[in-house]
């Protein structure tokens, strides 16, 4: 969603905000803007429009310090110059960036504008200035709190007082804020990746907490004052993992580097001694464990699919019933909080809104919970307390490739630690540690062969629609191709269990409307050829994901992956669909970053 960066220190603060925006442009947005203090007064600039669009704005000599900068995904008020950030108060003395969404604007605006207040946007973010500049005269957080007191929502918000440019605050709910602490300058921004550049010390902010933040270092508290106390952490990955280097797209390299992500989701954690998976994160004593009577995985976008893939994994290995929902949806039918459950949140950024509202509802209720994040350090990480890092490194393409790789790979690890628990024999336990230890390697061989991947390509190219469609965990995978090939290309594709389609969608099956199955040589083969057999009846072109061997039936196109164990296979199965989406959107040209409407991270409803 919408990005945040803000500077103070000695340094011009323009360029270093404008690389804090670039490095925040994966995270989806329509317009931008950039104010600084430069001589006791406020000096801004913003646009409709991307980043490069704002540069080539800006006047030659804009300059200043400190600054604060801003990309837009617009909720209120439709993308445009004048709804963009930041928004300045009448007198043109303060400027505010913000993120979330003030569920209250109407009413507050309604009041500002009785007291003769006009605003310049349309958006609901612009009633937070005019609040700040109503407050007395006195120090900026005292401002900042009177009238966050006054808001309900949500908020990642930082403040610039031009008159008084030693300071700057910022301030989160619901909406991520992370300070960076540098030498004699701060940085802050809604992720890391903003000022990485410029140092790896960093501190985030929970909900409810304020930070008073100088070039000299920072303070935090709550919103009613009471002090807070903030342990940096250092950031492991450097910027240069943030570049594309010889890549033409962030997804291309992403999808590269999935077999070194998945040696670091594996490090340390295949445990040879008692045929397990080591899982220092998780926390939880075998008794507990063995106590659990079920297990609950909730997740929103690839996120969810990925913990459907999990689900699968768990009953397998662990015999637990396990089940997926999205966590979107979760709270809202006022859910039942087991005690004798095991809630799992799944999470790429680890800030994910609806997400994190359900873990915060479940620990209401007393539940037991634990995160499958990317992000160390992130909002359900911490709200978690316990979990498992997957280790995937940034991600910066809107679409999840080695995020939802190394997720599964995470969920695999932990369905084969519950099974070891309860009756998962030893030998099945090296059966699946050596799959494990195979598995880099097989995705690269997987990778390599790229150019006969694009050639599958051609056959959705042109299509209007097309059909994704797999058996157990094969649907899983469906789901995973066709929400990809939708996000990148834009091209309407639906997912279906192949043993549903004879039960509706049949009748759409045309020569115009391809279906690609997910077809590993399982218990399931045979009938997944009845069905490859009931479409190509109706003339339906059909291409397949599949495993080396004699093919039964005439396919338009197919793919072979290696064979891994059975409950590996999805993994395997899964990474032509990614390249497929990704030579698809290609061909049509999409922007393959940052596909229209879509953000890396929803930190909104």
């Amino acid at each position: 969603m919408c990005g945040i960066v803000g500077y103070i220190g000695k340094r011009n603060a323009v360029p270093i905000l404008m690389e804090g925006l670039q490095r925040l442009e994966y995270r989806g947005y329509d317009s931008a803007g950039i104010a600084v203090s430069h001589d006791g007064a406020l000096r801004v600039s913003k646009c409709q429009g991307r980043v490069r669009d704002l540069q080539a704005k800006l006047p030659a000599r804009f300059k200043g310090s400190p600054g604060i900068a801003h990309t837009r995904w617009a909720t209120h008020g439709e993308p445009s110059d004048r709804n963009a950030h930041p928004h300045c108060d009448s007198a043109e003395r303060f400027a505010i960036i913000h993120n979330g969404i003030i569920e209250n604007a109407a009413a507050l605006r309604a009041r500002l504008e009785a007291d003769g207040v006009v605003f310049r946007s349309d958006t609901d973010s612009e009633v937070l200035v005019h609040l700040i500049a109503a407050m007395p005269d006195g120090p900026l957080d005292a401002a900042v709190r009177a009238a966050l007191r006054m808001v309900v929502g949500t908020y990642g918000l930082a403040v610039l007082d031009a008159a008084r440019p030693e300071t700057l605050v910022v301030a989160r709910n619901g909406s991520p804020v992370v300070l960076g602490i540098g030498e004699h300058e701060m940085f802050f921004a809604s992720d890391a990746s903003a000022f990485v550049r410029h140092t790896r010390d960093v501190v985030h902010l929970d909900d409810g907490e304020i930070a008073v933040v100088r070039a000299d270092g920072f303070e935090t508290s709550t919103i009613d004052g009471g002090v807070t106390v903030k342990t940096p952490l250092t950031i492991a990955w450097s910027s240069e993992s943030l570049e594309k280097g010889d890549f033409a797209h962030h997804m291309s390299k992403e999808i590269a580097e999935q077999p070194e992500a998945v040696r670091r989701t594996l490090s340390g954690r295949l445990e040879r001694r008692f045929h397990t998976s080591h899982l220092g994160g998780v926390e939880f004593a075998a008794r507990e464990l063995l106590e659990m009577r079920r297990i609950k995985i909730l997740g929103c976008g690839s996120a969810y699919i990925a913990g459907c893939l999990g689900a699968q994994l768990i009953e397998q290995l662990g015999r637990i019933p396990a089940h997926a929902e999205p966590a979107s949806e979760f709270r809202y039918r006022n859910p039942v909080i087991e005690q004798d459950t095991l809630y799992i949140a799944v999470s790429q950024s680890g800030e994910t809104f609806d997400t994190l509202a359900a873990v915060q509802e479940i620990k209401r209720k007393g539940g037991r919970v634990l995160g499958i994040v990317n992000a160390v350090g992130s909002t359900i990480a911490r709200e978690c307390g316990r979990g498992i890092y997957i280790h995937a490194g940034p991600e910066i393409a809107v679409v999840s490739t080695k995020t939802f790789t190394c997720t599964a790979v995470a969920f695999a690890l932990l369905a084969l630690h519950l099974g070891r628990i309860r009756d998962l024999s030893t030998a099945s336990g090296n059966r699946l540690l050596d799959a494990f230890d195979a598995l880099p390697g097989q995705i690269e061989q997987i990778i390599a062969r790229d150019v006969e991947i694009s050639r599958l390509a051609t056959h959705f190219e042109h299509c209007e629609h097309a059909y994704f469609i797999g058996r157990a965990s094969g649907y899983a995978v469906a789901m995973e191709g066709a929400l990809k090939l939708k996000e990148v290309s834009y091209l309407h594709a639906e997912a279906y269990p192949a043993s549903e389609l004879k039960h509706g969608p049949l009748a759409l099956i045309s020569p115009e409307t391809p279906t690609l199955i997910v077809l590993p040589r399982d218990d399931l083969f045979r009938k997944n050829i009845s069905t490859i057999e009931e479409i190509r009846a109706r003339r339906g072109p059909v291409v397949a994901i599949t495993h080396p061997g004699e093919m039964p039936v005439t396919l338009d196109g197919s793919f072979e992956v290696p064979m891994s164990v059975p409950e590996l296979d999805p993994i395997l199965l899964n990474l032509p669909l990614q390249l497929l989406a990704y030579h698809v959107a290609l061909r049509k040209g999409r922007d393959i970053d940052r596909p229209r409407n879509l953000a890396k991270s929803v930190t909104v409803e």
